[in-house]
Formats: structure tokens, sequence, C-alpha cells
């Protein structure tokens, strides 16, 4: 099936012989053993549950994975894919990452090492390595300044022993399967595109090989910070039409990125479906499309701040990736954990804006964007 198919039919269809086309909420935290030492799929929600089943399998479906495993946030996702390694591990990773992830890696208490490099230079990452290195982690596009790695480029240049782990979040799997280009484990922020809709919060990692898929099922159920049966039916719903918003999306962002260019307040564009985007050619290569995520420095602190204050119908909240578009500045909200040394050297300063477009109508936002910025 092709993948916007695969976004209504990703997951077998179950009615448990009710006739449902849609996953029933399986509300139930334990389930009824058949009897001494029989058991049916199901025990305990902890473990498995049907509902869940459906966001799992829709979401290995749509990455061409072996396994998936749906989390209760995108942050409980990276946190039980690192629990993968040991104390004294180091793991290489993109230094424009999202700020909560940097703020897991720095206060983590396992005694990993980490070092940020820019990914999208090959060297960099070759030249990171130690020999306690077990890991690349990248975010592609990145994540607020929009910097593509070559992921195939970074699996033949290291060691096959090295775990490849991708954030696919802002590209989602209708629009790029980091699977096929060399990765071995792929997190997603479910909240985000693949709801879509601002109502859930979620997370997901999926793999192939069949080591890691036992050792993330097993860190899955012990740790348990599992997706709950209601909102693994808000992500199931959500999934069903990603294609489209997708679609529409990025329609969207190309022509308010053109606009945004021609802005007398606006001194850059950042927004990885440019020609002229330094990766433009590498995200033809390994993607299906350029997304919905774009960031901008104005000319001034106080044109940002006049911008997030004066929108209409844009909102001024963190997150991404919904029906809305939402607009913030990074440095004051998803990476103010980050040192202002290491965010300024980094490019994301108090006049970086961050744009998740939405499905509305394109010109009712380059609108209410001008209007904000008279």
């Amino acid at each position: 099936m092709k993948r916007d198919t695969l976004c209504i039919h990703g997951h077998k269809h179950e009615s448990y012989g009710t006739g449902a086309i849609t996953p029933p909420i399986f509300q139930s935290s334990t389930f009824a053993r058949v009897g001494v030492g029989e058991a049916t799929d199901h025990i305990y929600s902890r473990i498995q549950n049907p509902t869940r089943d459906a966001a799992e399998k829709t979401i290995a479906a749509l990455e061409g994975a072996n396994e998936g495993f749906a989390f209760s946030s995108g942050m409980a996702a990276i946190s039980t894919v690192m629990e993968l390694f040991a104390s004294g591990d180091h793991v290489i990773a993109t230094e424009d990452l999202y700020g909560g992830a940097i703020r897991l890696f720095t206060n983590q208490k396992h005694g990993l090492e980490f070092t940020y490099v820019d990914t999208g230079d090959v060297n960099a990452v070759k030249t990171a390595i130690k020999p306690n290195t077990k890991a690349i982690y990248l975010e592609t596009p990145t994540n607020p300044l929009i910097h593509v790695t070559d992921i195939a480029a970074i699996r033949a240049a290291v060691p096959k022993s090295f775990i490849i782990i991708v954030d696919n979040t802002f590209l989602t799997p209708y629009l790029q399967n980091p699977l096929e280009h060399g990765a071995d484990i792929v997190v997603h922020s479910g909240t985000k595109y693949l709801s879509g809709h601002s109502d859930a919060l979620a997370g997901f990692a999926v793999a192939n090989c069949p080591k890691i898929c036992e050792e993330l099922r097993t860190n899955h159920k012990s740790i348990g910070a599992c997706l709950s049966p209601f909102e693994s039916f808000l992500v199931v719903r959500g999934i069903k039409t990603l294609a489209l918003r997708m679609d529409r999306i990025e329609s969207n962002t190309l022509a308010i990125a053109n606009w945004l260019r021609t802005h007398p307040k606006i001194k850059s564009v950042n927004y990885a479906g440019f020609p002229s985007h330094p990766s433009y050619e590498i995200s033809k290569k390994q993607a299906r499309g350029f997304g919905g995520m774009l960031s901008f420095e104005t000319d001034t602190k106080e044109t940002a701040h006049a911008l997030l204050t004066n929108v209409k119908i844009v909102t001024y909240a963190e997150s991404l990736g919904c029906v809305n578009s939402l607009i913030t500045i990074p440095a004051t909200c998803t990476h103010e954990d980050v040192p202002i040394d290491v965010r300024n050297a980094r490019g994301i300063t108090d006049k970086l804006v961050r744009f998740s477009v939405g499905i509305e109508n394109p010109q009712d936002i380059i609108d209410d964007l001008a209007q904000a910025m008279a």
C-alpha cells in the first residue's frame, strides 16, 4: 500500500465482533485469563492493549519497521530508547537539537557522555568518534534552524555497530523514512503531526533489528511510560488525515516562506524547501517533501515580540504540527534551558522565530503576519 493509504489502513482491522471500522477504546487496565497458565494476547495494559496495538501497528507500517512502541510522550520515547545504553557510553548528537532532548541528555543520571556536532558535516561526526562511542542521535530537519543531515552518509561513515537514532517528528513517516537510509531506531513526538490536533500527548519508537526490538519491548513494559488507550485512539484517528494535512501544510509553508523573504523586517528565512537551502538536494534525496516547519530572523527583538503579541489567527504557543498555525521564540520557550552563550553561538537568538504552519488559508496567515509587524 502507498503511505497515504497506510495512514488509514496501517493496522489490522479488528472489530472484535462489533463491525466497528474504528478501533474500539479498550479502557481496561487488565484482562481475564483463560485458565491457569493460559491467557489471551492481552494480559495487562502496561504490557499490551488492543487500542495501543492499533497505534503501534500503524506507525510501524508507515515507517517500514518490524515493530513500533507507543509512549505517553515524545520525551518518554526518547528516554526509554536511551536506556539501551550503559554508564560510560558515548553518544554523538546533532547540535541544533530540540531543547527538551538537550535537557534530558544534560541531566540524565546514567553516566552517558554526549558530544554535540553539526551532523550535516560528516567529517565533524567522524572526528567526534571516541573508543566508547555507541550511538549517533540525529534530528533532521533540526529544531529550530532546519538543518538537514544526510542519514545515509552518516551510516556509511561510522562503524556498523553504532546505533543510529533519528527523530523524525518534523517530516513524519509520510514524508521521510529514516530506516530506509540506514537508521536503526526512529522516534517521534506523536503529540505533533501524527495526532495533529493538539489534543493528545504521545511518543513512538520503531525499529527493525530483533535485538533492539526485544530490548525496547522490555524497557517499554518495565519503565511503563505507555500510551493510554484513549490517546492511542486519538493518534490513530489523527493519522487517518496525516497525508491530507501534510500536503496542505507543505503547500502553505512554501507560500508563506516565500512571502516572508520579501518582508523588510525579516532578515533571513530557514526552510529546507528553498532551492537555495544548502541541503536542498539532500532533502530531495531522502525525503518526499519539506514539511511545515520554518524559522526566521527578524530585524530586532522588538519586531519578534510584536509579532507574537499582535497575531490574531496564528497562535503564540509552544508545540507544533497541528492544524492551527503556531508561533514562538525558541530562546525563551523550547530552548530556554540551553545556556545563552550556546544558544547565541548556534543562532538561536531572541530575534529567531519558529513557525509551525497550519492548514488555514495561506493568504489569511500572510495577512495576519503582515498586520502583526505593521
